[in-house]
């Protein structure tokens, strides 16, 4: 016999070694993670989670994103994903597009952050009028609740200021930084996991009032037994130092019920989503 086919083979027996209830035939649960971070950073941060799930679970569980927002709001109408972490507006459209169902969410809300280079003249959101500002992606909930508080202190989006996509969130705040825009919107998030020599060199001119965070959903094929044990999962997994040390490195604050409500008070900004989609097409 071939070394080769032997070291395979090892290596076969050695996984369901590990994982004894894992049979080929099981198919991996698809967690579906929000791009407004780095590809890098989504694996590094959220493979802990994923790890506990797989323990409770005894079902491989694989990470996926896409390379920008609308891109994954196709893949959630789709299916693509079995266990879901989407914006709120995002999360509106997967439950009433595709039957996903709210399982939890972020205890700390997100806001957006107005930001500008630390040794730029700009202490004003007025001072930006007639200006460029970088955004990780139109479709971002951040963005349009900080197009919506500019709108509020007399400055409408493309009329006194402009935006360029930078495609993340990442990407906006380097470009504010090396001049090719004057600020950039990014959310508090995004901007909590960018280096710390990086924030050192940005102020935040604007922020906005607290947003729901991000949330979970699972997929309709999943059953109701399923989905409560991945939120009970979720839930003992904040307990255990690997889930406070994943909740501090995100700032994520912990995992909260939703109440019924909660989603609905996002339902303009998904109508403003959905047209700013259509118009893509």
């Amino acid at each position: 016999m071939r070394p080769g086919f032997l070291s395979a083979l090892w290596l076969l027996f050695s996984l369901f070694a590990m994982h004894p209830t894992w049979g080929i035939d099981t198919p991996p649960l698809v967690l579906g993670i929000f791009p407004n971070t780095t590809a890098k950073q989504i694996i590094e941060t959220y493979r802990p989670l994923a790890n506990a799930l797989e323990k409770t679970l005894r079902r491989r569980v694989e990470i996926y994103s896409a390379p920008n927002f609308k891109s994954f709001v196709a893949r959630t109408r789709q299916g693509k994903y079995d266990l879901l972490l989407t914006a709120p507006h995002f999360a509106w459209l997967a439950r009433q597009d595709v039957g996903y169902q709210p399982l939890l969410k972020y205890t700390e809300p997100v806001r957006g952050l107005l930001v500008v280079k630390s040794s730029s003249s700009y202490r004003d959101v007025n001072a930006l009028r007639g200006r460029t500002i970088a955004i990780a992606d139109p479709l971002a909930v951040i963005v349009l609740a900080l197009q919506a508080e500019l709108a509020e202190d007399g400055l409408k989006h493309n009329v006194d200021y402009r935006t360029i996509n930078a495609g993340t969130h990442i990407n906006a705040m380097l470009q504010a930084l090396n001049g090719r825009a004057d600020a950039a919107m990014v959310g508090q998030s995004p901007y909590i996991l960018s280096p710390p020599e990086l924030r050192k060199q940005l102020h935040i001119l604007l922020e906005t009032p607290p947003l729901s965070s991000l949330t979970y959903l699972t997929h309709p094929r999943l059953s109701e037994a399923e989905a409560l044990t991945i939120r009970e999962t979720l839930l003992r997994f904040a307990a255990t130092p690997e889930g406070q040390a994943f909740l501090k490195k995100g700032g994520f604050g912990g995992f909260s019920p939703l109440n019924s409500n909660e989603l609905n008070a996002f339902r303009p900004y998904a109508f403003q989503t959905q047209k700013m989609l259509q118009d893509l097409q």
